[in-house]
């Protein structure tokens, strides 16, 4: 049987009050989570003025990576499906607001209200079809949509992620890409097997450029962070970001070659036959704007 918990079951029934009560006393998970938790919170690269973001915690769970948000000053606000997680958060007086529902289903915050936002293993569910009614694509297009529409201008969205293969992860990135984000993927430890770690790093809108994607830093085998354009050649120490950003829409092109010189002698062709024909203006033949 698989390890991997969302291959398992839904993750309102994998986490049920047994298995979030051990998930939450688990010292091992408590350090694992605060390690990540850091490191998203070190991408989402706030601004140092030393006032507290309203930041969202998606897939909360019991509260652990909320925990990292408090420490450093911030006010965090939680979303999980999972009731029994939830549960375990107000048993431990989780500082944070703590939301019921399912990302899958959109987040219905008010537009431009959130800071930033983090989400720890938790994005990959989507990619699952856990009821006849799941279907991957639309989910993860209304969580990212829902998610661009919260967050302020410039602010961004750091996903720790286990992507099961790479079609999985070309699925969450190119819902994002068109929901609006630009970003890409950067890689923790990319030649090891035991401390590899994948986040996809997001933007809302306009950024300033001191850090923007290419500012990125990952993280060596050392555990000193560095730029991904001063060790490319190192090995074990590569990030690997890969910088897209929103699609263009494709522009309608008029590939007939029929502009105003064949309509006026078209025109003139249906007066010949005696047919009506609006008068010549000034708009006759005139270019218009590409549609989307």
């Amino acid at each position: 049987m698989s390890s991997r918990p969302e291959l398992l079951a839904p993750p309102e029934v994998f986490y049920d009050d047994t298995e979030a009560r051990k998930y939450t006393s688990s010292s091992r998970i408590i350090e694992i989570q605060a390690s990540l938790s850091e490191r998203a919170l070190e991408l989402l690269a706030l601004p140092d003025d030393d006032i507290p973001k309203l930041l969202l915690d998606i897939g909360c769970g019991s509260g652990l990576s909320g925990e990292t948000l408090s420490e450093n000053g911030h006010h965090w606000i939680g979303l999980d499906i999972s009731l029994s997680m939830l549960d375990v958060a107000l048993e431990r007086e989780a500082e944070g607001d703590l939301l019921l529902g399912d990302m899958g289903q959109g987040l219905g915050l008010r537009p431009g209200v959130i800071d930033g936002a983090i989400s720890i293993s938790a994005v990959q569910w989507l990619c699952n079809a856990d009821k006849s009614s799941h279907n991957p694509r639309l989910r993860l297009k209304a969580f990212f949509t829902s998610l661009y529409k919260c967050l302020t201008n410039g602010a961004r969205a750091v996903f720790q992620l286990y992507p099961e293969n790479l079609q999985q992860r070309e699925l969450i990135l190119n819902a994002a890409m068109h929901a609006g984000f630009s970003g890409g993927i950067v890689m923790d430890y990319p030649h090891s097997s035991k401390k590899r770690k994948e986040f996809l790093v997001l933007t809302c809108g306009q950024r300033s450029v001191n850090t923007s994607a290419s500012s990125i830093k990952g993280k060596g085998e050392d555990g000193e962070s560095w730029s991904d354009d001063e060790s490319e050649d190192e090995e074990n120490k590569t990030v690997s970001i890969s910088d897209r950003h929103r699609p263009r829409k494709k522009q309608k092109h008029n590939k007939s070659g029929k502009g105003k010189e064949w309509i006026m002698r078209k025109k003139d062709q249906m007066r010949r036959r005696g047919n009506e024909v609006p008068p010549d203006t000034k708009y006759t033949g005139r270019k218009r704007k590409a549609r989307f």
